[in-house]
Parts: structure tokens; C-alpha cells; sequence
């Protein structure tokens, strides 16, 4: 059985929430494992909105300390902590946020029911994050004003399926069936060779997902990226405000177009919209002419991590 792997769009503006928009956050779906990827103002009235099960977030990754990213938090921590919550959480984010959040609870007197730890990420290459039995977080440097860091989400090799009628017809040890759900050939006592290939269904392709927030155009995270399936990457503006941009540490749709192609990416996923623009049709108009399979984040929408998409 494949594990659903999705993303859901809670927040996709920049700087002022307007046009109906909410600032950056994303709800990860992985099997039954959920992430919160930004906690932008209003992230908690869209969790209840859109019905998620917030008691169910045991991680949340902040990409960086501008206030449209994070604001969202304390508020989040604290509904937590009214609702009687006492499962761990743990928030990854840069140097800083730890004190901003404990800061906060030692001057309004708050004492949490729940344990809360925190991991700090670093801008030096690539780092692993979380590692579970399903899928990895690492995190990786963007060039913004700030510190800042992109997150990608892989799936890692499930065990095997065996092919029943194989079994049925040439039957195996207990070991052997065990190598092979492992996805290694086992041999025999007298030497002959059990191949995976032949006892069980090959692996579905793994997934993968990249969280671009707030970044200039630059080209050398591309490597960070790899043939990544969903691609969700910052476009704050058009193209004739290319300038503007490069100023204040942002990229255009076009430019998030070519770090997808760049990529060898499935599909993009554009966001981080600017409140300069009411209508977002021209935004995926240049998107496209780079990259034919992008896409418009839509606030509430789910999009699959499909390698087939």
C-alpha cells in the first residue's frame, strides 16, 4: 500500500495578507505523518477551516524569521496549550526563534503542558532534520536578506511486496523472504541465489517534495533539487519587476520556472504571491512560457507528490 504524500495550501501571499490571501504555511500529508511547513499569521484559522487535525503536527519547520513566515506560531503553541495538548512538539527553525518563542512564554507567564524542543538549521549546505521509517526532511541554503532555508521532503524504499504465486509455486525460508522484502537477494546454503526480482513487484518510484520560501534567483540550488517531483518555489513578482525582485531578495515566476527546468523537476507549484497583484493569470502565463507544467498555488487546495503527474 502506497502512503498518500500531499500538499495542502494554507497561506500563499507575501507581506500583507490581502485579496483573500493568508500568509505562507503548507500542511504536509505523509501516510499518517503531518508537517507544518511555515506558520504564517492566520495559520491556525485555516488548520480549523480546512478541517486538519492539528493535535496530529508533531513538527514544525519555520524557513526563516520574517514575520510573514512565522507570526502565526505563538498563537498555534498556545491553542495548543488551552487544549490540554501533552504530546512532544519540536520546531525547526534559524538562530533566534528559540528565544523569540520562549521569550514570549516567560513574559506573558505561560507555562506549556506539553513538551516543546527546538532544532535549530543551519545555511551551510544540506542537513538532515528528521528521519523517520517513511521519509526524510532536509533542509537547504536560499540566498533572502535573512537566513534562510528550503526543505525538501524524500521518501524512503518501503519493504517489498512479495509475488504470492511465486512463493506458492517455489516456496522460501523465513530469512529469505525477509532479505528480500529488504530488497536483497539472498543465498542459500548451497549456493544458489534468491533474486529480488523475481520474488517480489519492483518499488514504486520515491517521491520527493522542495519548499522554496523566500529567495533571489539562484540557480545553484539547483542541485538541492534534483528531478524532485513537486517543486513549490517563491514568485512574488512579474517579470517587469524583475529589478524589484533582485532589491529585495525575491524572484519573479519566470525565474521560478527556470530553477524547475533547471531541476528536472515534474511540476511547480507558484506562490509567495506579492500584494501588487489581485490577478494571478498573467504570473502562470510566464511561468509556463519557461515551464509548461506549473501551477498556481490555491489556498485549501491539495496537490499529490505524484512522480506520474
Amino acid at each position: 500500500m502506497i502512503p498518500d504524500f500531499e500538499v495542502t495550501i494554507l497561506g500563499n501571499t507575501s507581506s500583507i495578507p490581502v485579496h483573500g490571501r493568508n500568509h505562507t504555511s503548507q500542511l504536509i500529508r505523509f501516510g499518517q505523518e503531518l508537517l507544518l511547513l511555515d506558520c504564517g499569521e492566520g495559520t491556525q484559522m485555516q488548520l480549523r477551516k480546512y478541517k486538519i487535525k492539528t493535535s496530529r503536527i508533531n513538527h514544525i519547520f519555520i524557513s526563516h524569521l520574517h514575520g510573514d513566515h512565522y507570526l502565526g506560531l505563538i498563537g498555534l503553541l498556545s491553542s495548543y496549550n488551552l487544549s490540554k495538548r501533552t504530546s512532544p512538539l519540536t520546531i525547526y527553525g534559524p538562530l533566534g526563534l528559540n528565544d523569540i518563542i520562549t521569550t514570549h512564554f516567560r513574559w506573558s507567564n505561560t507555562k506549556l503542558g506539553y513538551p516543546l524542543s527546538f532544532v535549530q538549521t543551519s545555511t551551510e549546505g544540506s542537513n538532515i532534520l528528521l528521519e523517520t521509517s517513511s521519509f526524510t526532511v532536509l533542509s537547504f541554503p536560499l540566498k533572502h536578506r535573512l537566513p534562510t532555508t528550503g526543505f525538501l521532503i524524500t521518501e524512503k524504499a518501503g519493504l517489498r511486496s512479495l509475488i504470492k504465486k511465486k512463493l506458492e509455486e517455489h516456496p522460501i525460508t523465513v530469512d529469505a523472504i525477509q532479505s528480500l522484502r529488504l530488497g536483497k537477494d539472498f543465498i542459500m546454503e548451497d549456493g544458489k541465489i534468491i533474486k529480488v526480482s523475481e520474488y517480489t513487484y519492483p518499488l514504486h518510484s520515491l517521491r520527493k517534495y522542495a519548499f522554496c520560501s523566500d529567495t533571489i534567483f539562484d540557480p545553484s540550488i539547483a542541485k538541492y533539487l534534483d528531478q524532485v517531483d513537486l517543486l513549490y518555489h517563491e514568485s512574488t513578482f512579474l517579470t517587469a519587476e524583475e529589478a524589484r525582485a533582485a532589491e529585495t531578495f525575491h524572484s519573479t515566476s519566470a525565474q521560478a520556472a527556470q530553477i524547475a527546468s533547471l531541476s528536472d523537476a515534474k511540476s511547480l507549484l507558484l506562490g509567495h504571491f506579492s500584494s501588487r497583484y489581485k490577478e494571478l493569470g498573467q504570473m502562470l502565463q510566464e511561468a509556463i512560457q519557461v515551464f509548461p507544467n506549473s501551477i498556481i498555488s490555491e489556498e485549501g487546495q491539495t496537490y499529490p507528490v505524484n512522480p506520474e503527474v
